[in-house]
């Protein structure tokens, strides 16, 4: 959005002394803006709003938010000399005429806070106000006057003469408020400046505020999104798979019979890879091969076939109305279901004959297959933005797709390489999806550099990929957790820790066995509220290609059985892990964190809260898979009002236990088998 500036005076004399500054200087004075134009803007910029957050490139794109969570509004205002000063942040949903007022508090250093909620889903916009508060300095000077015992008769003058200006602009009740003030004035009671004093007139004349030098900020647009763009649990699975026989492809029925093992496992979002028809030109082979046999299923990411592209289903996996069933079961058991909108099509797909401009074809006639050196996807070219023929047709296409998915009533969407695509377009598809599905969510696969992903965040992703897969020691995790949590990234990028995913085999899994696999999973569960899991990770299953992150005989390539359970397989731990995630507000947000002292470097110990909570959650996760490790850790009791020698209840939030710990310093000590601990202290621990 490009962001809009006030229609006020105040604005106009800013950019007068913009042009000025910009223009040559007159003879004889300086490098300065010209008296004239100082003269001008003079009164405008007595009042300042020096900045305030959450914004984001000053209005430039969208901050994000929940229905019903508490935003904090910090800014910078201040004035020249002693004015008292009044601000109040006005919210709107986008469209709206009429604003809502918050008023802001102002606090030391000239910072002032202030705490909204959303209460509708949708794109909505903030901007700050700030002012002369003339009466309520009027009344502050007026105290201080009279509790020294000073000659307050020209004070009570002055008082009468902005009670009578403040009168004919007041609403009703605050009108009658003011002229009875003034009537007890004409009465001269001995204390006429106490009637002055009268809280009942101090909301009176707030309500009929001059708003002298009325200063306002650039419109600051938010995403209200629902709760689950914020906290979720999700579990990837590739539909074909859910079989007992890798020669029989799996169907959307065989899903519908996984969905009570999923639910156990206490996620909320079962997402899918691509479910559309699959093409045979390049087709891939077990384990990434050119040679595919007769029975090769081929990888899901080469979209489309004879039998449809990205709004058909692959017909051994079911019928349209066999996937509205599977929608229907999965909601009776608490799921959601998740698409991947994955742009790139086969050679097969019926775009490249119904519509061969959204393609760039090469001077012989052919198409350059996709590739990410050293990777190679021979099954799989790519649509060209900006062809002639492709806009505004092709992108009106790919925005159909996502709305024909939404229409059948997926609202959560994991886009495949979003990077490799136009910001632009990003930017415009998610918003025409969000118009008429505010409730859409979309996760961003994006694995490239950080600026590029935070651009798409900016751009309206819901939730992001990130580096967790790639963070390891202590020190990366509090400098990772720090740079999204205390930047201004916190306004609009929210971290998906995903432990694993189909292209991913994360080396510390490789070698770690089962105890690294639960480091993993409490790492990503407890750090952040968006969580996720491909199916494998709790069966612990790491066979990889040699010197490679990726799966030996990976289920991109064929269908791959598994059972529900196995020997030494983590299912229960990941289980409780999110059973204290639904429990527990504060572990639904990488916010509201805080690290803290143990004393070595193989424990990450910290602490989180939500608003309005006055417990805490205490973690620390040993990041060693090999060897106990112990530490003593420091309490927080300082955050709890306590002192170093206190006492503070315990509730160990694994095993249910509850106990006291009494001073600051403790010690822990943490087993590969259970190489976690989660505990909640004060409140209701």
């Amino acid at each position: 959005m490009v962001p809009r500036k006030s229609a006020t005076a105040e604005t106009d004399c800013r950019d007068r002394v913009v042009e000025s500054a910009n223009a040559a200087p007159a003879p004889g004075t300086g490098s300065g803006p010209s008296w004239s134009a100082m003269a001008a803007a003079a009164p405008s910029g007595r009042v300042v709003i020096a900045s305030f957050s959450p914004s984001v490139d000053q209005g430039r794109f969208a901050a994000k938010t929940v229905i019903g969570d508490p935003v904090e509004i910090v800014a910078d205002i201040f004035a020249d000399g002693h004015d008292k000063l009044a601000a109040a942040v006005l919210t709107r949903a986008e469209g709206d005429a009429r604003w809502t007022t918050h008023p802001l508090r102002a606090g030391p250093n000239d910072v002032w806070t202030g705490e909204i909620r959303f209460s509708s889903l949708g794109r909505h916009e903030l901007r700050l106000q700030a002012w002369i508060d003339v009466w309520g300095g009027f009344v502050r000077d007026l105290t201080k006057k009279r509790e020294a015992s000073q000659d307050l008769t020209l004070d009570v003058m002055e008082g009468r003469k902005h009670l009578e200006a403040a009168r004919p602009r007041a609403p009703g009740p605050a009108a009658e408020t003011i002229a009875a003030t003034l009537a007890a004035l004409d009465k001269n009671p001995a204390d006429p400046a106490l009637a002055l004093l009268d809280y009942t007139l101090t909301a009176a004349m707030a309500e009929a505020a001059e708003r002298r030098l009325l200063t306002e900020s650039f419109i600051q647009p938010f995403v209200v999104d629902r709760p689950s763009a914020r906290f979720s649990s999700w579990y990837e699975l590739f539909p074909r798979s859910q079989t007992d026989d890798a020669l029989r492809h799996g169907t959307f029925a065989d899903v519908t019979q996984r969905l009570p093992h999923v639910a156990a496992m206490g996620f909320d979002t079962l997402y899918f890879p691509p479910i559309h028809p699959i093409g045979l030109a390049n087709r891939k082979g077990k384990n990434n091969s050119l040679t595919p046999g007769p029975d090769d299923v081929g990888s899901p990411y080469a979209i489309g076939s004879a039998e449809g592209g990205h709004t058909a289903i692959h017909p051994r996996l079911g019928s349209l109305d066999d996937f509205k069933a599977l929608l229907e079961a999965a909601a009776g058991h608490g799921l959601e279901i998740a698409l991947d909108f994955a742009i790139q099509c086969s050679p097969d797909h019926p775009w490249l004959k119904e519509h061969p401009g959204w393609f760039d074809w090469r001077p012989d006639g052919s198409l350059k297959y996709a590739e990410n050196p050293p990777k190679k996807y021979e099954d799989i070219v790519n649509v060209d933005f900006y062809a002639d023929a492709a806009v505004p047709g092709l992108w009106e296409a790919l925005r159909d797709v996502v709305l024909f998915w939404a229409d059948q009533g997926v609202k959560v969407f994991r886009v495949d390489n979003p990077h490799t695509k136009p910001l632009p377009f990003w930017q415009w598809m998610i918003a025409e999806v969000k118009a008429r599905y505010p409730e859409a969510i979309f996760l961003s696969e994006a694995f490239t550099r950080p600026k590029p992903m935070y651009h798409l965040a900016k751009a309206g992703f819901s939730q992001s990929y990130t580096y967790f897969t790639w963070r390891h020691t202590k020190a990366e995790f509090e400098a990772y957790l720090t740079e999204l949590t205390q930047t201004p990234v916190r306004d609009f990028f929210r971290p998906h820790f995903f432990v694993n995913t189909p292209d991913i085999d994360p080396f510390f899994l490789q070698t770690s066995g089962r105890p690294g696999f639960l480091i993993r999973a409490a790492l990503a569960a407890t750090l952040s509220g968006l969580f996720g899991v491909y199916a494998g990770f709790e069966l612990c299953e790491s066979a990889a290609l040699p010197g490679r992150e990726e799966y030996l005989d990976s289920e991109k390539y064929e269908i791959r059985v598994r059972p529900d359970r196995a020997p030494g397989d983590i299912v229960d731990e990941i289980a409780a892990l999110n059973r204290i995630r639904r429990e527990q507000p504060a572990l639904q947000t990488h916010l509201g964190i805080e690290f803290h002292a143990a004393y070595s470097d193989q424990i990450l110990y910290f602490s989180k809260t939500a608003p309005g909570e006055t417990g805490r959650i205490l973690v620390a996760v040993s990041l060693d898979p090999f060897t106990a490790q112990e530490a003593d850790i420091e309490v927080p009791l300082w955050l709890h009002g306590l002192q170093d020698w206190d006492g503070i209840d315990v509730h160990d939030l694994i095993d249910g236990h509850r106990f006291r710990w009494t001073g600051k310093i403790q010690h822990l000590r943490l087993e590969p088998a259970r190489p976690y601990a989660i505990w909640r202290i004060g409140g209701e621990a």
